[in-house]
């Protein structure tokens, strides 16, 4: 059975679950564990473990409502498919889970979690910040309830929800994640730091100090990770500077699903790494 993870991110990073099968099979990684630092939708973590890849996957984001929406995947499932059955698909919906969003202040982390799942779900984009449903009052075509198809979305938490206690969750920034968690983990692990999009961070993200993030963490991940990992980025001159000398690779992502344009993005790999032979690591087909 094919499961996808239930947020919609743009790039559709899990594309790269083949390519990184590859790696934890040339490796002798398989049943260590995979940690993500910015999780967001977690396709691959998601489709390593439920595929028997990995023994157990780290999740961290720094957001907290994308930590709630995790957290409640695993520790309230039941809950979650339950508001995802009664809830109604209407504007005045969207309005409601908007303002949950944005003051989260008073409510609980299951609310939280799934005022971001349904906004995710309805934006036509899946854009978390933006000040309308992204293009559903200015297209008339565009439905609300197109990518929110109840019984799908049940059984891909249901699913997940199996595997809950062979998941790890974090609400850290990704620095003091590598400082504090990833020296506990063993030595057969495979870290994927998935940075927001460089350059178009603005819209589709929070964080809008992207450029010292990514100064920042750099050095760490060079420094201080003594296990394999494996950064992937915007295709950016300024970035490809902080990581000269170590293995790269470089892929085209769908960034904008409207215009379906393209934009190339850049993989770095620790120097011990066997790196898959593919001109292409987007070819892969995953189950």
């Amino acid at each position: 059975m094919k499961l996808n993870t239930p947020l919609r991110y743009p790039g559709g990073k899990n594309k790269l679950s083949g390519f990184i099968k590859l790696i934890f099979e040339q490796n002798n990684l398989l049943d260590g564990h995979y940690v993500e630092l910015y999780a967001g939708g977690a396709g691959i973590a998601i489709n390593l473990l439920t595929r028997g890849y990995a023994s157990c996957i780290h999740l961290n984001d720094a957001n907290p409502a994308i930590y709630a929406f995790w957290h409640s995947v695993i520790n309230q499932p039941e809950a979650f498919c339950k508001a995802i059955q009664d809830v109604e698909i209407t504007m005045k919906e969207w309005q409601r889970q908007k303002a949950i969003l944005d003051s989260p202040a008073g409510h609980s982390l299951l609310e939280v979690g799934f005022s971001i799942f349904f906004l995710n779900r309805i934006n036509r984009l899946g854009i978390l910040w933006g000040g309308s449903a992204d293009g559903v009052n200015q297209d008339c075509h565009w439905k609300l309830d197109a990518r929110f198809d109840k019984v799908d979305l049940i059984r891909r938490i249901e699913w997940i929800a199996l595997y809950r206690s062979q998941i790890h969750l974090y609400n850290q920034n990704a620095a003091d994640f590598i400082k504090t968690v990833l020296p506990v983990l063993p030595g057969k692990t495979l870290i994927h730091i998935d940075h927001p999009s460089f350059v178009k961070g603005r819209r589709l993200y929070e964080n809008h100090n992207l450029h010292n993030d990514h100064v920042s963490i750099a050095e760490l991940v060079k420094e201080h990770i003594t296990q394999h990992w494996i950064v992937s980025c915007d295709n950016n001159p300024e970035i490809i500077e902080m990581y000269k000398g170590y293995p790269t690779t470089i892929c085209d992502f769908n960034h904008n699903v409207r215009h379906h344009s393209k934009d190339s993005e850049v993989m770095f790999f620790s120097k011990k790494l066997i790196i898959p032979s593919l001109k292409n690591p987007l070819n892969l087909k995953s189950a």
